[in-house]
């Protein structure tokens, strides 16, 4: 009987031991495949994780990526606020010199506002008005017809003075430099001038290609002397008849900006060679157009706004 029951008790312990190391191996090989299925997962350094399904967002799972990264956008964004800083500097130093620049004018403008006005207030004391200043156009080797408009429609000495304090009307041959400013050409005129007293010099070079040019001198020399209601331009072999020329000027006192003259409006001559050849012919169109009516260079007569807007737009 007692035999019988330590039997059972051994086979009872033996099956328990048998079960337990059963048991110890299952969990060895169950913890040797979960720590292989560990090792076998990737490094999680460039692990993208998910933050919301369907929307990715790649984050680093390395610290010191994350600290690399941080400085990075940091050092960006400072860079980018200095940039700002720097342009928001020069936009205000841009606005305070185009505010110094404006007061600078303004003070220009007030200061030169009150220099006319107290000129203008002297002006109208001592400087008379002119009814026309006659300019003649003239050249060094002139002297011939000098002499003959002198003869014939120019009153000399006395007459001319009370022609000037009678009729407003004012003469002059009006004459330039030559290129060697104090040579032979110049001396002549110098002593024509001591014996007749008629002539009126610009700060110009004579020259025929010159001419314009000259004439444009004249307005703005005539108008800043001379305080008139017109201002003549007239060639020295061009006779003239004052009083025709008197009362056809008084009949356009009253309009504004008078350009009188002998108008025409010829073609443009764009071919090189023949007389009178137009070298900057193109600024008219194209070839065979007409040149604007204007006045032939013999004689023509402008009022003093026009002389004005010369003067200052020359």
């Amino acid at each position: 009987m007692s035999v019988k029951i330590r039997g059972e008790l051994a086979s009872k312990h033996v099956f328990s031991r048998n079960s337990a190391l059963l048991l110890c191996f299952a969990s060895f090989c169950a913890g040797m495949f979960f720590t292989n299925r560990m090792w076998m997962l990737p490094d999680a350094k460039g692990i993208s994780r998910t933050s919301r399904i369907g929307n990715e967002q790649s984050v680093d799972c390395d610290p010191k990526i994350k600290v690399l990264n941080n400085g990075a956008n940091s050092s960006q964004g400072i860079s980018e606020s200095q940039h700002s800083i720097q342009t928001v500097d020069k936009a205000i130093s841009d606005l305070e010199m185009k505010l110094m620049a404006a007061r600078a004018e303004r003070e220009i403008v007030k200061k030169d506002s009150m220099t006319s006005a107290d000129s203008k207030n002297i002006e109208s004391t001592f400087k008379r008005k002119y009814f026309m200043v006659i300019g003649i156009n003239t050249a060094f080797s002139s002297r011939k017809r000098r002499d003959s408009v002198r003869a014939t429609w120019m009153p000399q000495g006395e007459n001319r003075k009370k022609l000037e304090e009678e009729k407003g009307i004012i003469m002059r041959f009006v004459i330039g430099h030559s290129s060697t400013l104090g040579g032979i050409l110049d001396k002549a005129i110098e002593a024509e001038e001591r014996v007749h007293g008629d002539f009126m010099r610009l700060q110009h070079i004579e020259g025929y290609l010159e001419l314009s040019a000259k004439t444009k001198t004249y307005f703005a020399t005539a108008v800043s002397m001379w305080d008139a209601e017109f201002y003549v331009k007239v060639d020295d072999d061009v006779h003239v008849n004052l009083a025709t020329l008197g009362m056809t000027l008084a009949g356009h006192r009253k309009k504004p900006r008078v350009y009188i003259g002998c108008m025409k409006s010829g073609p443009v001559l764009a071919r090189k060679g023949v007389k009178y050849h137009e070298p900057e012919y193109w600024k008219f169109g194209e070839v065979g157009n007409k040149y604007f009516r204007h006045a032939t260079g013999q004689l023509y007569a402008i009022s003093k706004d026009l002389a004005t807007y010369i003067s200052i737009n020359q």
